[in-house]
Protein backbone atom coordinates (compact mmCIF):
# COMPACT_ATOMS: atom_id res chain seq x y z
CA UNK A 1 0.00 0.00 0.00
CA UNK A 2 1.41 3.70 -1.00
CA UNK A 3 2.32 5.86 1.92
CA UNK A 4 0.08 8.50 2.86
CA UNK A 5 2.55 10.74 4.87
CA UNK A 6 6.16 10.61 3.74
CA UNK A 7 9.03 12.20 5.28
CA UNK A 8 12.24 12.70 3.52
CA UNK A 9 15.61 14.17 5.26
CA UNK A 10 13.65 16.19 7.75
CA UNK A 11 16.16 18.73 9.15
CA UNK A 12 14.34 20.97 12.26
CA UNK A 13 14.36 22.26 15.28
CA UNK A 14 14.15 25.37 17.73
CA UNK A 15 16.34 28.48 16.48
CA UNK A 16 19.34 27.48 15.82
CA UNK A 17 19.58 24.44 17.65
CA UNK A 18 19.18 21.32 15.09
CA UNK A 19 17.46 18.73 16.90
CA UNK A 20 16.51 16.89 13.90
CA UNK A 21 19.01 15.35 11.50
CA UNK A 22 17.71 14.23 8.11
CA UNK A 23 14.70 12.16 9.71
CA UNK A 24 13.31 10.12 6.82
CA UNK A 25 10.05 7.97 7.42
CA UNK A 26 6.85 6.63 6.01
CA UNK A 27 3.27 5.94 7.08
CA UNK A 28 0.49 3.63 5.24
CA UNK A 29 -3.49 4.04 5.91
CA UNK A 30 -4.61 1.50 8.17
CA UNK A 31 -0.55 1.06 9.22
CA UNK A 32 0.41 1.46 12.75
CA UNK A 33 3.96 2.76 13.29
CA UNK A 34 5.36 2.99 16.84
CA UNK A 35 8.65 5.68 17.21
CA UNK A 36 10.55 4.78 20.86
CA UNK A 37 13.53 6.21 21.98
CA UNK A 38 14.73 8.13 25.05
CA UNK A 39 13.44 11.70 25.71
CA UNK A 40 15.32 13.85 24.50
CA UNK A 41 15.77 12.39 21.32
CA UNK A 42 13.57 14.04 19.48
CA UNK A 43 10.11 12.46 19.18
CA UNK A 44 8.44 15.55 19.88
CA UNK A 45 10.33 17.26 17.74
CA UNK A 46 10.02 14.86 14.56
CA UNK A 47 5.90 14.96 15.52
CA UNK A 48 5.52 18.94 16.14
CA UNK A 49 7.07 19.49 12.76
CA UNK A 50 5.26 16.68 10.92
CA UNK A 51 2.15 19.10 11.91
CA UNK A 52 3.80 22.09 10.81
CA UNK A 53 4.42 23.67 14.52
CA UNK A 54 8.15 23.81 13.50
CA UNK A 55 9.64 24.75 10.98
CA UNK A 56 10.92 22.27 8.23
CA UNK A 57 14.81 23.75 7.52
CA UNK A 58 15.38 21.10 4.98
CA UNK A 59 14.01 18.10 3.72
CA UNK A 60 10.43 17.64 2.17
CA UNK A 61 6.95 16.44 3.44
CA UNK A 62 4.07 14.99 1.38
CA UNK A 63 0.66 13.96 2.47
CA UNK A 64 -1.65 11.56 0.06
CA UNK A 65 0.80 12.72 -2.79
CA UNK A 66 0.98 16.68 -1.95
CA UNK A 67 3.39 18.38 -0.64
CA UNK A 68 2.82 19.98 2.48
CA UNK A 69 6.76 20.82 3.49
CA UNK A 70 5.42 24.76 4.06
CA UNK A 71 1.86 24.32 4.81
CA UNK A 72 0.34 25.68 8.10
CA UNK A 73 -0.62 23.63 10.70
CA UNK A 74 -4.26 24.37 10.25
CA UNK A 75 -4.02 23.66 6.36
CA UNK A 76 -2.32 20.49 7.30
CA UNK A 77 -4.91 19.37 9.91
CA UNK A 78 -8.40 20.46 7.02
CA UNK A 79 -6.12 17.89 4.75
CA UNK A 80 -6.13 15.06 7.55
CA UNK A 81 -3.58 15.12 9.56
CA UNK A 82 -4.54 14.96 13.48
CA UNK A 83 -1.97 15.49 16.21
CA UNK A 84 -3.03 14.48 20.01
CA UNK A 85 0.22 16.65 21.86
CA UNK A 86 1.69 15.00 24.59
CA UNK A 87 0.17 16.46 27.93
CA UNK A 88 -3.53 16.26 26.04
CA UNK A 89 -3.60 20.53 25.74
CA UNK A 90 -7.50 19.74 26.27
CA UNK A 91 -9.40 23.30 26.66
CA UNK A 92 -9.62 22.76 31.19
CA UNK A 93 -12.28 25.84 31.26
CA UNK A 94 -14.90 24.60 28.37
CA UNK A 95 -16.80 21.09 29.10
CA UNK A 96 -16.48 17.76 27.31
CA UNK A 97 -19.28 18.72 24.79
CA UNK A 98 -17.78 22.20 24.19
CA UNK A 99 -14.03 20.59 23.89
CA UNK A 100 -15.77 17.70 21.28
CA UNK A 101 -17.43 20.22 19.45
CA UNK A 102 -14.29 22.38 19.14
CA UNK A 103 -12.75 19.08 17.44
CA UNK A 104 -15.15 19.60 14.53
CA UNK A 105 -15.73 23.26 14.07
CA UNK A 106 -13.58 23.27 10.68
CA UNK A 107 -15.92 20.84 9.53
CA UNK A 108 -19.03 20.36 7.60
CA UNK A 109 -22.21 18.41 7.58
CA UNK A 110 -23.77 16.44 10.20
CA UNK A 111 -21.93 16.38 13.67
CA UNK A 112 -20.47 13.30 14.49
CA UNK A 113 -20.53 13.69 18.16
CA UNK A 114 -23.27 11.08 18.69
CA UNK A 115 -21.54 8.64 16.67
CA UNK A 116 -18.04 9.41 18.08
CA UNK A 117 -19.72 8.85 21.72
CA UNK A 118 -20.64 5.17 21.32
CA UNK A 119 -17.12 4.69 20.38
CA UNK A 120 -15.86 6.54 23.50
CA UNK A 121 -18.61 5.23 26.11
CA UNK A 122 -16.82 6.73 29.07
CA UNK A 123 -17.34 10.37 27.52
CA UNK A 124 -20.84 10.08 27.84
CA UNK A 125 -21.39 10.40 31.72
CA UNK A 126 -19.17 13.31 31.54
CA UNK A 127 -20.11 15.87 28.78
CA UNK A 128 -21.66 18.41 31.04
CA UNK A 129 -17.88 18.51 33.55
CA UNK A 130 -15.30 20.92 32.81
CA UNK A 131 -11.95 19.64 31.52
CA UNK A 132 -10.18 20.55 34.35
CA UNK A 133 -12.19 18.17 36.45
CA UNK A 134 -11.56 15.01 34.26
CA UNK A 135 -8.67 12.69 35.63
CA UNK A 136 -5.68 12.35 33.67
CA UNK A 137 -7.31 8.81 31.56
CA UNK A 138 -10.47 10.70 30.73
CA UNK A 139 -8.58 13.93 29.16
CA UNK A 140 -6.64 11.28 27.15
CA UNK A 141 -9.69 9.95 25.72
CA UNK A 142 -10.64 13.08 25.58
CA UNK A 143 -8.09 14.25 23.37
CA UNK A 144 -8.39 11.70 20.91
CA UNK A 145 -12.01 11.50 20.89
CA UNK A 146 -11.32 15.81 20.03
CA UNK A 147 -8.52 15.05 17.22
CA UNK A 148 -10.75 12.09 15.80
CA UNK A 149 -13.82 14.46 14.97
CA UNK A 150 -11.57 16.13 12.58
CA UNK A 151 -11.98 13.34 10.66
CA UNK A 152 -8.44 12.81 10.00
CA UNK A 153 -6.46 9.60 7.91
CA UNK A 154 -3.41 10.22 9.78
CA UNK A 155 -3.04 11.12 13.81
CA UNK A 156 0.48 12.11 15.53
CA UNK A 157 0.39 10.70 18.81
CA UNK A 158 2.65 11.88 21.34
CA UNK A 159 3.09 10.05 24.88
CA UNK A 160 -0.51 8.92 25.38
CA UNK A 161 0.20 6.88 28.61
CA UNK A 162 2.08 9.37 30.55
CA UNK A 163 0.83 9.42 33.48
CA UNK A 164 -2.72 7.44 33.20
CA UNK A 165 -3.68 4.23 34.88
CA UNK A 166 -2.91 1.48 33.05
CA UNK A 167 -7.05 0.13 32.18
CA UNK A 168 -7.22 3.32 30.39
CA UNK A 169 -4.14 2.62 28.64
CA UNK A 170 -5.57 -0.99 27.30
CA UNK A 171 -8.96 0.91 26.22
CA UNK A 172 -6.58 3.22 24.13
CA UNK A 173 -4.81 0.62 22.65
CA UNK A 174 -8.70 -1.35 21.68
CA UNK A 175 -9.27 1.93 20.11
CA UNK A 176 -6.17 2.87 18.15
CA UNK A 177 -6.51 -0.71 16.89
CA UNK A 178 -9.70 -0.43 15.78
CA UNK A 179 -9.72 2.75 14.17
CA UNK A 180 -6.71 1.22 12.41
CA UNK A 181 -8.44 -1.80 10.98
CA UNK A 182 -12.01 -0.62 10.58
CA UNK A 183 -11.24 3.01 9.45
CA UNK A 184 -7.88 2.63 7.90
CA UNK A 185 -6.20 5.16 9.87
CA UNK A 186 -2.60 5.66 10.01
CA UNK A 187 -1.02 6.08 13.41
CA UNK A 188 2.21 7.59 14.31
CA UNK A 189 2.83 6.68 18.04
CA UNK A 190 5.68 8.43 19.72
CA UNK A 191 5.90 6.36 23.18
CA UNK A 192 7.71 5.14 25.93
CA UNK A 193 5.89 2.16 26.92
CA UNK A 194 7.53 -0.40 24.83
CA UNK A 195 4.49 -2.25 26.17
CA UNK A 196 1.97 -0.69 24.80
CA UNK A 197 3.90 -0.04 21.11
CA UNK A 198 4.32 -3.80 21.04
CA UNK A 199 0.93 -4.62 21.48
CA UNK A 200 -0.83 -2.33 18.36
CA UNK A 201 2.13 -1.47 16.78
CA UNK A 202 3.60 -3.03 13.09
CA UNK A 203 6.62 -1.73 12.92
CA UNK A 204 8.73 0.52 15.05
CA UNK A 205 11.22 3.28 14.55
CA UNK A 206 13.99 3.68 16.97
CA UNK A 207 15.30 7.45 17.18
CA UNK A 208 18.42 8.64 18.56
CA UNK A 209 19.75 12.02 18.68
CA UNK A 210 17.76 13.48 16.17
CA UNK A 211 17.82 10.40 13.77
CA UNK A 212 16.46 7.40 13.13
CA UNK A 213 19.01 4.94 13.59
CA UNK A 214 16.87 1.36 12.68
CA UNK A 215 13.54 0.06 11.73
CA UNK A 216 12.12 -3.63 13.78
CA UNK A 217 9.46 -5.27 14.10
CA UNK A 218 6.68 -4.92 16.74
CA UNK A 219 7.96 -8.47 18.23
CA UNK A 220 11.79 -7.31 18.47
CA UNK A 221 10.68 -5.05 21.39
CA UNK A 222 10.60 -8.11 23.14
CA UNK A 223 14.03 -8.83 22.56
CA UNK A 224 15.94 -8.01 25.27
CA UNK A 225 19.27 -8.09 22.90
CA UNK A 226 17.60 -6.06 20.97
CA UNK A 227 16.54 -3.28 23.85
CA UNK A 228 19.89 -3.84 24.91
CA UNK A 229 21.53 -2.68 21.96
CA UNK A 230 19.26 -0.14 20.48
CA UNK A 231 17.14 1.57 23.56
CA UNK A 232 19.46 0.68 26.33
CA UNK A 233 16.18 -0.60 28.02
Amino acid sequence: MPPVLEAEALVSGYGRVRILDGVSLSLAAGEIVGLVGHNGMGKTTLLRTLIGHLPTKAGRIHFAGRDITYTSAAARARLGVGYVPQGRQIFPDLTVIENLRVGEAARSGPSGIPMLLEQFPPLKALLRRPGRALSGGEQQLLALARCLLGRPTVVLLDEPSEGIQPSIVERLARHLRDLSAGQGLGVLLAEQDLQLVAQIAQSVLVMRKGRIVAQISANDLTNPTVRRELLSF
